[in-house]
C-alpha cells in the first residue's frame, strides 16, 4: 500500500497547487496544457492496445463490458458520487457543479486505468516494491496540477478512487498474481489502451462525448475471455 498512498499525495499535492495557482495561468495556457495531456493519453492508449495478440478478444471484452457497465450504471454512480461530494464539499454554483463532476470523472479514469496501475500495485503488495507506482504518483502529480487548475476541486477527490481501485488490487495481489497469467494481463492492458483512448476523446479533447466509465468492467472480461479459450 506504500505506492498507493505515495500515489495520494502526489494527487493532492498537484491538486492543491493548481487549485492555488490556477488563476495566475492564462486560460489559453491551460487549454493547451489539457489538449497535450489529451494526445499523450490518446497515444499512450494505442501504444498499450498493440499489446494485444488478439484484437478480438479486446472487442469481445468492451462489448461485454460495456453491456454489464450500462447495467450496473457505473458511469452513472461516479456522476452521483461526484455530486454528492461536490455538494459536500464545493461552493461553486451550476457550472462549477459540471466542472467539479467532469475533473473528478476524468482525473479518477485516468489515474486508474493503466497498465502502471496493474502491475505496480501487484508489484507493491507481493514484494513491497513500490518504484513503478512511484513513476506513476510522479506523473500523476503533474497532470493532477494540470487539471486541478482547469477543473477544479473535483481532481483532489480523485484520490478516494486510487485508495479503493489501486490500493484494492495491492491488497489482493497475491491472489490476482496467481490467477493472471502473462497473456490475460496482455489483453487486459490492451484494453486498458482503448480506453484510454476514449478517455483523451471524451473528456480531454472533448472530440465526441463516451460514456468511458461504463466500459471498465471490460478490464475483467479480458482475462476471462482468455482462460476461455484457453480451454478448447
Amino acid at each position: 500500500m506504500t505506492g498507493t498512498f505515495l500515489n495520494i499525495a502526489t494527487v493532492l499535492i498537484g491538486g492543491i497547487i493548481g487549485l492555488v495557482f490556477g488563476a495566475r495561468i492564462p486560460e489559453k495556457l491551460k487549454d493547451t496544457v489539457i489538449a497535450g495531456l489529451g494526445l499523450f493519453t490518446a497515444a499512450m492508449g494505442l501504444q498499450m492496445f498493440t499489446d494485444t495478440e488478439n484484437p478480438l478478444i479486446v472487442l469481445g471484452a468492451l462489448l461485454i463490458g460495456a453491456l454489464l457497465g450500462e447495467w450496473m450504471r457505473i458511469e452513472d454512480g461516479l456522476h452521483n458520487l461526484g455530486k454528492f461530494l461536490e455538494q459536500r464539499f464545493s461552493n461553486e454554483g451550476d457550472d462549477g457543479s459540471n466542472k467539479f463532476v467532469r475533473g473528478f470523472l476524468t482525473a479518477s479514469l485516468l489515474f486508474c486505468v493503466g497498465p502502471m496501475t496493474i502491475l505496480g500495485s501487484i508489484q507493491d503488495g507481493l514484494t513491497g516494491d513500490y518504484q513503478l507506482l512511484a513513476v506513476k504518483a510522479v506523473l500523476d502529480g503533474f497532470a493532477a496540477m494540470a487539471f486541478a487548475s482547469t477543473l477544479g476541486a473535483g481532481v483532489l477527490f480523485s484520490s478516494i478512487v486510487i485508495l479503493v481501485f489501486q490500493g484494492g488490487m495491492s491488497l489482493f495481489a497475491a491472489q490476482l498474481n496467481a490467477i493472471v497469467t502473462p497473456l490475460m494481463m496482455s489483453e487486459l492492458s490492451a484494453t486498458g489502451g482503448v480506453i484510454l483512448l476514449g478517455l483523451a476523446i471524451s473528456s480531454l479533447l472533448e472530440i465526441k462525448k463516451i460514456r468511458v466509465g461504463n466500459m471498465l468492467p471490460g478490464l475483467a472480461v479480458a482475462p476471462v475471455i482468455v482462460w476461455i479459450l484457453s480451454l478448447f
